[in-house]
C-alpha cells in the first residue's frame, strides 16, 4: 500500500467566498508545483480561530501550516513567538512587486522591528454600505421630502442615520432601516463603540498610549450606540444575534437600508450573480456625531505561517503564490477584498464593483486599534461594558468608569 500523503492544514476564516478561493488556490498551486500534499483547510468563526491559533497555541504546535490572521491579533502572536518570521524569505525570494505593490497602509501593523509575520490576505474597511436603488427611487425622494421636508440623501450625521433607517423600517416588506452585528464576540460590538468614539472626536489612547474609554466622547457615542440598537423602529430585528458576516448576508438578502460594517460586504453582492440586491448597492464615508468626522476602521487579514509549521518551504512558496496579482484577484472575484493596488484599479473589477476604487478613500481615513499583546483581555472588557449598555439601563458613564478600573488593572496596559 502506498502511504498516505502528508496533511498540510490551513486555518481558514469562516465566509463562504474565502472558502472557495482557498480550495481553488491550493488546487492551482498543487497543479503548478506538483506539490503531493493533501490540504486540510478548517473554516472557523472568530472565537474559534483566535482560540485554536493563540489560546490552544496551534501555530506552535504543529496543528496549523499557513493561517489567516487578522491584525489585531498580531502583537499577542509576536509575543508568545507563535508565526514564522517571514523576513529571510522576503529577502531570498519575495513575491511579485514586493513591497511597492501594496498600499503602506497594509504593510506596517505586521512588521515587528525587522520581522514580518504574514503578508495581506483580505483587506476593506469599515464604511457606509448601503441601497442606492431605495436612494435614488423618485417615489422614496418624494415620500421622504413630504414626511421630513428636505431631500433624501445618503446620512452623513448619526442623527440623520437614525431617521434615514426609521424611514425604510418596513417590517411587512421584509426591510429593515438598518442592520448591525450586535452578536458579543469581542469583535463587532468593540469596533462599533470605537467608530462612535472616532466620530465623536475622541481617541481611544491616551497621550501616554493607555487605553482610555472613560471620555465623554465615549461616553456620547456608547449612550447613542445604545437607544439605536434598542431602536424597534429602525432596527433589524436579528441584530442581537449577528455577527458581522450574518449580517452582511441579511443586507445582501435585501433585509435592509442601511450598514455600517466591512467594505466586502459590500463588494459580494455585486461579483455573486445570484445576489438579489447586485447592482443595487454602494458605499459611503461612515456617519460622524457633532463636533466630530467620519473615520474608518482599518484591520485586515493576513497569510502568516505557524512557528510550528513542519512544511515551511511550502508554506511559504504557497504564500507567494496566493499573493500574486493574477490570485489577489481571484479572491475578489470570489467575494474577498484583494489587498493589491493592481487590484482596486483593475478595469474589470471595477466594472464589477463600480466603487471598488473608493478602498483609497476609506484608507486615508482609516484608525487602527492599539498594538498591544493584551489586546484581547482589553476588548473583552469593551465588549463587557458595550453589552452591558445594551442589556440594562445603568447610566453609561458608571459603566465606562468601571470598565476603564478593569483595563487599568491589566499589565502593560
Amino acid at each position: 500500500m502506498t502511504p498516505e500523503p502528508a496533511v498540510f492544514r490551513i486555518a481558514v476564516r469562516q465566509f463562504g467566498p474565502f472558502e472557495s478561493a482557498m480550495a481553488k488556490l491550493w488546487a492551482g498551486f498543487c497543479q503548478e508545483t506538483g506539490c503531493p500534499l493533501a490540504m486540510e483547510m478548517v473554516p472557523m468563526d472568530l472565537h474559534e480561530l483566535h482560540a485554536s491559533l493563540l489560546t490552544r497555541q496551534g501555530l506552535q504546535n504543529g496543528a496549523w501550516d499557513v493561517a489567516h490572521i487578522n491584525t489585531d491579533w498580531l502583537p499577542e502572536a509576536h509575543a508568545a513567538g507563535a508565526l514564522e518570521n517571514l523576513t529571510p524569505y522576503l529577502t531570498a525570494n519575495p513575491p511579485v512587486d514586493f513591497p511597492q505593490g501594496w498600499s503602506t497602509s497594509l504593510l506596517g501593523m505586521q512588521q515587528f522591528g525587522d520581522a514580518v509575520l504574514g503578508l495581506p490576505f483580505h483587506d476593506g474597511p469599515e464604511s457606509l454600505i448601503y441601497r442606492k436603488d431605495l436612494f435614488e427611487s423618485p417615489q422614496e425622494q418624494a415620500r421622504f421630502q413630504k414626511l421630513h421636508g428636505r431631500p433624501l440623501q445618503v446620512p452623513e450625521t448619526w442623527e440623520d442615520f437614525q431617521t434615514v433607517a426609521r424611514f425604510f423600517q418596513r417590517p411587512a416588506e421584509n426591510l429593515s432601516g438598518f442592520v448591525a452585528a450586535g452578536y458579543p464576540d469581542g469583535h463587532n460590538t468593540v469596533f462599533d463603540f470605537c467608530l462612535h468614539l472616532w466620530t465623536r472626536g475622541g481617541q481611544l489612547v491616551d497621550a501616554q498610549g493607555r487605553v482610555c474609554i472613560a471620555s465623554a466622547a465615549a461616553a456620547d457615542g456608547l449612550a447613542f450606540y445604545r437607544q439605536l440598537l434598542r431602536d424597534q423602529a429602525a432596527v433589524h430585528p436579528h441584530t442581537m444575534q449577528y455577527e458581522s458576516v450574518a449580517a452582511g448576508q441579511a443586507f445582501a438578502r435585501g433585509e435592509a437600508a442601511l450598514m455600517v460594517n466591512w467594505f466586502g460586504f459590500a463588494a459580494v453582492c455585486d461579483v455573486d450573480a445570484a445576489c438579489p440586491v447586485r447592482g443595487r448597492v454602494d458605499i459611503a464615508r461612515i456617519p460622524h456625531g457633532a463636533g466630530g468626522q467620519s473615520a474608518s476602521l482599518n484591520v485586515y487579514w493576513l497569510y502568516a505561517i505557524g512557528a510550528g509549521s513542519r512544511h515551511k518551504a511550502v508554506a511559504y512558496e504557497f504564500l507567494r503564490y496566493a499573493t500574486r496579482p493574477e490570485n489577489d484577484k481571484l479572491l475578489t472575484l470570489e467575494g474577498g477584498i484583494g489587498c493589491r493596488l493592481s487590484t482596486w484599479h483593475d478595469a474589470e473589477i471595477n466594472a464589477l464593483v463600480p466603487y471598488y476604487h473608493k478602498l483609497e478613500m476609506l484608507h486615508q481615513q482609516a484608525q487602527s486599534l492599539p498594538p498591544k499583546a493584551n489586546w484581547a483581555q482589553i476588548a473583552a472588557i469593551i465588549d463587557e461594558v458595550v453589552l452591558q449598555a445594551l442589556n440594562t439601563d445603568a447610566p453609561v458613564a458608571e459603566l465606562l468608569a468601571a470598565g476603564q478600573e478593569k483595563i487599568n488593572s491589566l499589565d502593560h496596559v
